[in-house]
């Protein structure tokens, strides 16, 4: 127990101390979004690519384990989009939110830096391969959802362009692409560039994490709406159950793939569905809301999940 409670309390803490500290220090947001652009255009980019360019090209061309993961995803996301439509009676938009909360997991912040701490470097095919296709899946639902709802004007063409441009324009995405490239053609950065990737990977999850509280703490909090629970419960026990599952059907996946996804799946809410609710001027605070209260509930959920897995406790695996 006390390993795992050295692999959750350092990222979780991360997470409160930055909450804390943007209860506490009264500083102009203004700085926050540096941060956060460190983070997600330099530092968790740096991660995919220098992790994946050394990653023997066949590991990553595994398509089993995309269907699994993503028809996962799809799948909690139809639940919660469900959940959502009753909540909001009948209205698409909020569903949509809705469906984020409860099918998209923090993969981009939280994602990589604990399944590299619990797992190790056999981690990191498995989890970009999921923040990648899960990526898509959210940026292709949102759009479409969007539109038909009537939150996203333009037609038919302009829905697929945003849908484009969102999935190739993301810094994820791009990253993992020159990852994948370097590692097919065998390239490796001169050793000045290793290092300053070296460095900026370094700083990906601290940073990230942080900001994450920071950006909780900022952010106004309602009361709990009666859908939020059930949103929670999909997201941090029936995902990563579907993806166990559907790894477990399929067959032919080593133990640490299945341990990353299902570890993955674990993970809360993404701070996405805030950010897209504000986009769409739609669910705004309860998405928020929905952030702080997932987060605070996957302590013990994922602190679970870390545990069977640290002690060979998920079934079927041996």
């Amino acid at each position: 127990m006390a390993e795992v409670l050295s692999l959750a309390l350092p990222f979780f803490g991360l997470i409160f101390l930055g909450y804390g500290s943007g209860k506490l220090v009264r500083l102009p947001d203004v700085g926050l979004a540096w941060l956060q652009f460190f983070v997600v255009y330099l530092a968790l980019p740096a991660l995919f690519f220098q992790m994946l360019s050394q990653t023997p090209i066949e590991e990553l061309a595994n398509w089993r384990f995309v269907v699994a993961t993503t028809t996962a995803t799809a799948a909690a996301f139809a639940i919660a989009f469900g959940i959502g439509i009753l909540a909001s009676r009948g209205r698409i938009p909020e569903a949509t939110i809705q469906g984020i909360v409860g099918g998209y997991a923090n993969v981009g912040y939280m994602g990589p830096g604990l399944t590299l701490a619990a797992l190790g470097p056999t981690a990191t095919v498995p989890a970009a391969l999921i923040f990648c296709f899960d990526s898509m899946l959210l940026f292709t639902l949102v759009p479409v959802l969007m539109a038909i709802g009537g939150n996203e004007g333009g037609g038919v063409w302009a829905t697929v362009k945003v849908c484009l441009k969102r999935i190739f324009t993301h810094p994820f995405i791009l990253a993992t692409i020159a990852g994948v490239a370097a590692a097919a053609l065998e390239l490796r950065p001169p050793q000045a560039l290793e290092q300053l990737l070296t460095y900026l990977r370094s700083a990906a999850a601290p940073c990230a994490l942080f900001a994450m509280g920071v950006t909780a703490a900022l952010r106004p909090v309602p009361g709990v709406p009666w859908e939020l629970p059930f949103l929670l419960l999909v997201k941090l026990v029936l995902h990563p159950a579907m993806v166990f599952a559907l790894m477990l059907l399929i067959g032919g996946f080593s133990t640490s793939w299945i341990e990353t996804a299902v570890l993955m799946a674990s993970l809360p809410p993404a701070a996405n569905s805030f950010v897209l609710a504000s986009q769409y001027r739609v669910y705004v605070e309860r998405a928020s809301g929905a952030v702080l209260f997932g987060t605070a509930a996957s302590v013990l959920t994922v602190t679970l999940t870390l545990y069977l897995i640290t002690e060979d406790l998920l079934p079927l695996l041996h």
